[in-house]
């Protein structure tokens, strides 16, 4: 039986940091970018490895997309679903969850580059993306496929 994998999206799959700062090179505030913004979600580029460290570990575990979208962004939701449609394909598109209480999935692993939304109290592996031994894909990966 395969271990269930959940992966987080702004900031681990897609570049939310690059996202915001396109958006703020356009004139746009900051602080309401993502809040409210039509585009936003669906017009982020993925980060660095992410695609290729998906289709390398797909094989091996039940891989969920486990995210959390802004109340105020009537967009988010379905923006999210689009992207992941869009650069993970049919395979991924109904492995969406999107949560404001991560910690209450059910899973082994969890790869959050945040403690918010319940990523911290996750009962699984939770492995802080962007950190100390898992600053990038490669380092996240290889940790996964030695665990699997």
């Amino acid at each position: 039986m395969k271990k269930i994998l959940y992966i987080d999206m702004d900031g681990v799959l897609a570049n939310f940091e690059k996202g915001v700062q396109k958006f703020i090179k356009k004139g746009f505030d900051e602080k309401e970018v993502f809040k409210n913004l039509k585009g936003f979600f669906s017009e982020l580029e993925p980060i660095d490895g992410a695609l290729e460290a998906f289709e390398e570990l797909y094989p091996h575990f039940e891989i969920f997309i486990l995210s959390t979208a802004p109340w105020s962004n009537n967009f988010a939701w379905s923006e999210k679903v689009a992207w992941v449609k869009q650069y993970l394909g049919e395979k991924a598109k109904k492995r969406v969850i999107l949560t404001h209480r991560k910690d209450l999935n059910i899973g082994d692993f969890l790869v959050d580059d945040r403690l918010a939304n319940g990523s911290s109290e996750f009962r699984g592996d939770f492995i802080h993306f962007g950190q100390k031994g898992f600053e990038n894909w490669e380092k996240v990966k290889d940790y996964l496929l030695s665990k699997k």
